[in-house]
């Protein structure tokens, strides 16, 4: 998708307890390599000691790996096992195989048993290893396991080489947009913050860059006639220009970057535009511009655009939906209350291959009321991207740093729905079961902000094992009935 989003190199290897036949590991090793579908280098060093897993790291890292399986074709041997998780610059996952592929006498591996030993080990080191849901299988298993762990260690890598800049603070009585630097250091992102002015005076000195009208052509057939303003196009296409020369150029020792910049209200009039259809065309290419600085969204959003390898939003949590248009086009036709649905907004950030055909170019409705006199056409109030978002599977998420400088977080699926809005801005019908209890329980309750990411599929099972990883402990999700919140009253 983008050179933004890392490509993960998986390795394997295999590891055995020297009392138990090193065969059984081998071999179940190749059997798997030759069972898995996609790319997947063999390590040829079996670990049995730790000089072998040390020679093992520098094959694995020499082929060029990045994420690796650490497979216990028997008990395994627990310190050199997870010496490779501690040596090895990348996140590893932990497997195990199991029985029926050998005679029960010297065909049996115990990996079941060593698979307890190693996440022992692994605690007392203070080490991360990914282990998935019930980690023992066959070939074919541990096959599926491995397919499942790879969007999982793109998200890992990428955090891990993560930079987010930002322009200007957030803006007033937005405080629900805080943002703890405490907790970006402990997840291992960096961060810039800059000012608005540097970010201004870095776009006039772009004013005549000669890659301004290929860049205005690719806009203007990515829209299509009638739906952009053309005498726009030049101050956005130098907009996006100067943000993508900033993140290359203040990468530093990172590989990849997220934005969180300020888009109101000063910086339409400064610059001539909102910013919105410029952010919306950088999410598309995997590489998040969070509004109004949040900077936990820009984190959220590029977890998510990581994991699916696709473009995401961030939208507000925003209104109900009318009773009106829940009995015209909900009830009765998809099995939701009205309680369950909402609308999720924002000014013209979704990119367009996320929304209905109808969607165009405009102005911002509520940043013209506010900004441009009463009565006159829009002007610099333009550059919002609109329409209803496109129908369709959603993960909704938020990793935050809250004002106590706790990690917290969300994962919730669901679905927008193919109802119209009869709105505007960039915004959709959202439907989640349980919503109207997840949100008094789970986003007031724990006062989260207002800002939602939205991944574009069902994606609620790798975004909480990255969230796991990343050593979040209070991952909340969208109880059922039968499980009620400790916080929800049981007479209400």
């Amino acid at each position: 998708m983008s050179t933004n989003i890392p490509e993960v190199k998986l390795g394997i290897v295999a590891v055995s307890r020297d009392c138990f036949p090193i065969a059984l590991s081998t071999q179940r090793r190749k059997n798997i390599v030759a069972a898995y579908p996609g790319e997947l280098y063999e390590c040829p060093i079996t670990v049995e000691n730790e000089n072998d897993a040390l020679r093992a790291v520098a094959d694995v890292t020499a082929a060029g790996c990045n994420a690796l399986v650490v497979f216990l074709g028997n008990f395994g041997p627990e310190t050199p096992e997870t010496l490779i998780a501690q040596k090895f610059d990348g996140p590893c996952m932990y497997v195990s195989a199991a029985e029926g592929d050998g005679d029960m006498i010297n065909g049996r591996g115990d990996a079941y048993c060593g698979m307890l030993n190693c996440s022992y080990n692994l605690g007392m080191r203070h080490l991360k290893g990914y282990i998935p849901e019930y980690p023992v299988g066959t070939k074919d298993d541990i096959c599926k396991m491995i397919a499942e762990f790879v969007p999982i260690a793109r998200a890992i890598i990428g955090v891990k080489n993560l930079k987010i800049i930002t322009f200007g603070p957030r803006p007033q009585d937005f405080f629900a947009c805080n943002a703890p630097i405490r907790g970006l250091y402990e997840l291992g992102v960096e961060i810039e913050e800059n000012s608005e002015l540097d970010l201004l005076v870095s776009y006039k000195a772009h004013a005549g860059d000669p890659r301004i009208s290929a860049v205005c052509a690719e806009m203007a057939a990515e829209m299509g006639e009638g739906r952009y303003f053309p005498e726009m196009n030049e101050r956005l296409a130098q907009f996006e220009l100067t943000l993508l020369d900033w993140a290359d150029a203040h990468k530093g020792a990172r590989k990849y970057v997220a934005f969180a910049n300020k888009c109101w209200p000063a910086f339409p009039e400064a610059f001539g535009f909102e910013p919105c259809y410029v952010n919306s065309r950088l999410a598309a290419r995997g590489i998040p511009v969070a509004c109004e600085v949040d900077i936990y969204g820009a984190l959220s959003e590029y977890i998510g655009a990581c994991v699916t390898n696709d473009a995401v939003t961030l939208l507000d949590i925003n209104n109900s939906v009318p009773g009106y248009i829940y009995d015209e086009d909900i009830k009765g036709k998809f099995d939701y209350r009205l309680t369950d649905t909402f609308m999720g907004f924002h000014c013209g950030n979704t990119p367009e291959c996320k929304m209905c055909e109808s969607r165009a170019i405009k102005y911002q409705l509520i940043q013209h009321r506010l900004l441009e006199p009463e009565g006159s056409d829009p002007d610099f109030t333009r550059g919002t991207l609109e329409g209803d978002i496109a129908p369709g599977d959603i993960t909704f998420y938020r990793l935050q740093c809250d004002s106590e400088g706790k990690l917290r977080s969300y994962v919730a699926e669901g679905q927008v729905l193919p109802v119209a809005t009869r709105s505007f801005g960039g915004i959709g019908i959202f439907a989640i079961p349980e919503m109207g209890r997840f949100y008094r329980h789970v986003l007031i309750q724990k006062r989260y902000p207002h800002h939602g990411a939205v991944a574009f599929a069902h994606c609620g099972k790798a975004l909480f094992e990255v969230l796991k990883y990343l050593g979040v402990q209070d991952i909340a999700y969208n109880q059922p009935k039968s499980l009620p919140y400790a916080t929800e009253n049981p007479w209400a």
